[in-house]
C-alpha cells in the first residue's frame, strides 16, 4: 500500500482482502479504531487507523479469537504506549520495504 495520509474503507478493505462493512462493525467494537469523516461521510483511515484495524484482524482472522476475547486482550496487554510502539514497528517495516523497492530499482533487479 503506497504511503499515504489518508486511506479510504475500499483501500483497506483490500489490504486485508475483506468487505467494507467488516471494517464499520470492527470500528463500532473497537473504540480505537476510529477514522475520521468527511463532509459527505466518507471514512478516512490514517495509516495509525489501519495499524491498529491490523493488530484487530491479525488476532480475529489469523489468531482466532472472538471479539469480546480480543477485547480482553487488549485490556491485559495494551495501553496507549504498546500501541505506540506497534505503529514504530509498522512503519519500521514500511520503511525496510520501500528500501528494498528503491534497491531493485538502482541495482536493476530483485534480490
Amino acid at each position: 500500500m503506497v504511503q499515504k495520509i489518508y486511506y479510504r474503507i475500499g483501500e483497506v478493505a483490500k489490504k486485508f482482502n475483506v468487505q467494507p462493512s467488516l471494517i464499520r462493525y470492527w470500528e463500532k467494537e473497537f473504540d480505537f479504531i476510529k477514522p475520521k469523516k468527511s463532509d459527505k461521510g466518507t471514512r478516512l483511515f490514517t495509516q495509525k487507523d489501519v495499524d491498529h484495524f491490523e493488530i484487530v484482524y491479525h488476532l480475529i482472522k489469523e489468531k482466532g479469537m472472538t471479539i469480546q476475547g480480543t477485547r480482553n486482550y487488549f485490556k491485559k496487554h495494551y495501553d496507549n504506549r504498546s500501541l505506540e510502539k506497534l505503529q514504530v514497528i509498522n512503519t519500521l517495516k514500511r520503511t525496510k520495504s520501500l528500501l528494498k523497492d528503491i534497491r531493485e530499482v538502482l541495482t536493476g533487479h530483485a534480490g
